[in-house]
């Protein structure tokens, strides 16, 4: 490869585009330095005159402090005498204004003598007194049109205010000078701006052109045409680099051919992007994983690249990389913990070259939890509803064959026999209407019928009813507003979910104990609550007890007639409503079982 010459070098070129921007940085630079000499010349205006003013300041203070004799002369004399002194070309006027009275004690300019004695109402001036510190202004004289500065600055004497003074002053001069600088600088600026558009043309026009040509080259490569080559306008490195475009066409022409296969291994690990995807190498590391992969098994990419597959899955145990490679069958991935249910279920297929040798391995997970989860309930299900079934069926079966044997005919036993034999069939008949209602809950079409209610009303009158026909020595204590509260429910479903509770507080009430009721006004809920006295519930239990055919005590639960379902109807309806249901408890003391539904205020004008 030939050697660059120094006038051909692309070095030559950056040293020119270095010129140009030392350039626009010395632009850069004026403008900066531009505005740093208008706040100088601003500064060092309003700092002369602060200085000249704080010694007026002094002075005048000095005569407004002075004790006066009949013979001595006035203050204003004086303050004028002192004004006249403080003139030059620079000022305007200056006014002192005394303090409280507001009063003009003194002004420089000769033919405005007649304001003293006059009260000003200036708002700057007023605000230097006020706040006892100096304010100041850049205006424009109506008169003359030009800018002037303003400056209010307080007399102090001991921390007290004495009065003001208001200053006027020409700074049109400095912004004068400053036009003039600027001027200066963007003419120069022009300039340069002109000479660096030439040169970035000439430079443009030696850089673009074989560029252009390497950008047309690459786009053919893309489009998989390699026959094109890059044309070679000189010998820098602009010139090198073309020449190695052309040694690049023919060595990807020539490595063509071994991609492909490469490509038809990505193919098919896209092609098997259904769910979570990872391919490895013929070792069985991890080459690929895709983002869904990564959220399923909640890891990071680039710690599980080169990893071995099976103790990324977790299958080191069970499993090595050729059991995966013959495994036909899916194989499910168990990640469960005590608190969450999670399980994958995973596919192995092999990636084999032409020549059948095998090239790697690809992995598809699939989320397979819910579908655990229902099939698990399901099971659970069948399971407690034959179980629910069987037992009064085994009941009814013994007493039935008994009484075929010949126990009808002694009047004593046969009355008992068929008393039990109607009490199963009523607990069946009771079991399969609690599975047809929550049959009902779980269909899409469920809905509910909800009108306007008065809840205390309707609460007290299921109440009666049950406080009427209860059997056993049991209080009620009731614990329920005095106004009407209007709640907008399904009073039918509604009722099924106050019996049920009802009923179970009543059936574990110890003789002689109390169910209390109250209502509660939250702010956009009506909270429900039913406490009994009875045995109470374990801690574990009482996430449970919503669950259906869940008991706690499953031997006194059959003895009381209860079929498991009733809480589980409970909680539908009040999700049902919008509202919330559950349960608190201590054992041997007693259970309340609470829930709420929504309640808007604004309605009860309307019902009221």
């Amino acid at each position: 490869m030939r050697k660059v010459g120094f006038f051909r070098s692309i070095h030559i070129k950056f040293v020119l585009i270095y010129v140009l921007l030392i350039l626009v940085a010395m632009q850069i630079i004026g403008v900066y330095f531009v505005r740093q000499l208008e706040e100088t010349l601003l500064t060092n205006f309003k700092t002369s005159l602060n200085e000249r003013v704080d010694l007026l300041a002094y002075n005048v203070e000095e005569e407004m402090l002075k004790e006066r004799g009949k013979d001595d002369p006035k203050l204003e004399d004086d303050i004028k005498r002192i004004l006249m002194d403080f003139s030059s070309a620079d000022i305007i006027e200056v006014r002192v204004i005394q303090a409280g009275s507001l009063k003009i004690i003194g002004t420089s300019k000769l033919n405005n003598q007649d304001v003293v004695g006059q009260r000003t109402n200036d708002l700057m001036i007023k605000r230097s007194l006020v706040l006892e510190s100096e304010q100041s202004s850049i205006l424009i004289d109506p008169q003359s049109g030009k800018r002037t500065w303003v400056l209010a600055t307080p007399i102090k004497s001991n921390h007290e205010v004495k009065g003001s003074i208001y200053l006027v002053a020409k700074i049109e001069n400095v912004f004068t000078q400053m036009k003039d600088i600027n001027d200066i600088f963007i003419s120069g600026t022009a300039i340069a701006l002109a000479i660096t558009a030439i040169l970035g043309i000439l430079l443009a026009q030696t850089i673009s052109r074989p560029i252009s040509d390497m950008r047309k080259h690459a786009l053919a490569l893309a489009r998989g045409n390699f026959t094109r080559k890059v044309k070679v306008y000189g010998y820098d490195e602009i010139g090198q680099l073309a020449i190695t475009f052309n040694n690049l066409t023919k060595k990807l022409q020539e490595a063509q051919a071994s991609t492909e296969g490469e490509r038809r291994k990505l193919s098919s690990v896209l092609s098997s992007m259904t769910d979570g995807v990872i391919a490895t190498d013929r070792r069985g590391r991890v080459i690929l994983i895709n983002e869904p992969a990564v959220k399923l098994l909640n890891v990071s990419r680039e710690t599980v690249l080169s990893q071995p597959i099976v103790h990324l899955l977790g299958l080191e145990d069970q499993y090595s990389f050729e059991d995966l490679l013959e495994e036909q069958e899916s194989v499910n991935l168990d990640y469960s913990t005590e608190k969450n249910h999670y399980v994958l279920r995973a596919n192995f297929s092999v990636i084999q070259k032409d020549t059948g040798f095998v090239n790697g391995l690809i992995t598809v997970l699939h989320d397979i939890t819910e579908q655990e989860k229902i099939d698990r309930e399901r099971r659970e299900f069948v399971a407690n509803v034959s179980h629910e079934l069987r037992t009064p069926l085994t009941t009814m079966r013994s007493y039935l064959e008994a009484l075929a044997d010949g126990a009808w005919r002694d009047e004593e036993i046969a009355p008992n026999f068929l008393e039990v034999t109607r009490n199963e069939t009523e607990r069946m008949i009771r079991l399969v209407n609690d599975l047809l209602q929550l049959s009902k809950m779980d269909s899409q079409d469920y809905q509910i019928k909800k009108e306007w209610i008065n809840f205390i009303v309707y609460f007290n009158r299921i109440i009666d009813r049950f406080e009427i026909t209860k059997e056993h020595n049991v209080r009620f204590i009731r614990n329920l507003p005095n106004h009407d509260i209007f709640i907008e429910m399904d009073e039918d479903k509604l009722t099924q979910v106050l019996d049920n509770i009802i009923s179970n507080a009543l059936k574990y009430s110890p003789e002689g104990g109390s169910v209390k009721f109250v209502v509660e006004e939250k702010e956009n809920i009506i909270k429900v609550s039913i406490s009994d006295q009875g045995v109470g519930i374990p801690k574990a239990d009482l996430q449970k007890i919503f669950e259906r055919f869940y008991r706690v005590d499953k031997a006194r639960s059959r003895k009381l007639g209860g079929t498991g379902l009733g809480l589980a109807i409970a909680k539908e309806v009040v999700n049902a409503h919008g509202g919330k249901i559950w349960a608190t408890s201590v054992e041997g003391k007693g259970t309340t079982i609470a829930f709420t539904l929504p309640y808007n205020h604004s309605y009860e004008d309307d019902w009221s």
